[in-house]
């Protein structure tokens, strides 16, 4: 397997907003292909986050996308890993572990103090990805959410 990771540019637009649309409906959203493209193109273009792809013989088969927090109490940046998708047709071949690297080297790069990630209790293959990636289960703290209504 040809496997490349690397910093997503504009040229990648129409296949990785395919790709994000996929992940938005795996989370139970709505389809809105174009939607997706506006929302990938705003950030590639203000820069204010950093999406990885994962390219197969060619095609897009999977991303992740990052944005930067910073650590009050480390005074650090600090970047929260906030998607993560590989296509059904390429799971199980290492790409989800290959764009983990590829952001724990940005992590190292930038300076920072780490990264961090939520993930849904019953997302059965996430909870076993992320251990196995280094990354440690935090229960020490509440995690709380107040959302706008619509």
């Amino acid at each position: 397997m040809k496997n490349n990771i690397r910093k997503a540019t504009q040229d990648d637009l129409v296949q990785l907003s395919q790709l994000f649309d996929e992940y938005r409906m795996f989370y139970h959203k709505t389809s809105d292909l174009s939607g997706a493209q506006q929302f990938l193109a705003e950030r590639l273009e203000k820069k204010d986050s950093e999406i990885f792809v994962a390219e197969d013989e060619g095609k897009l088969v999977g991303f992740t996308q990052l944005y930067p927090l910073f650590s009050s109490t480390r005074m650090k940046r600090y970047w929260l890993l906030n998607d993560l998708y590989v296509n059904s047709n390429s799971r199980g071949k290492g790409f989800s572990k290959a764009l983990i690297e590829r952001a724990k080297e940005l992590c190292r790069t930038s300076n920072s103090c780490g990264m961090y990630l939520e993930t849904g209790k019953e997302n059965r293959i996430g909870n076993q990805l992320y251990p196995s990636a280094g990354f440690k289960k935090y229960d020490d703290v509440n995690f709380y959410e107040w959302e706008m209504e619509s």
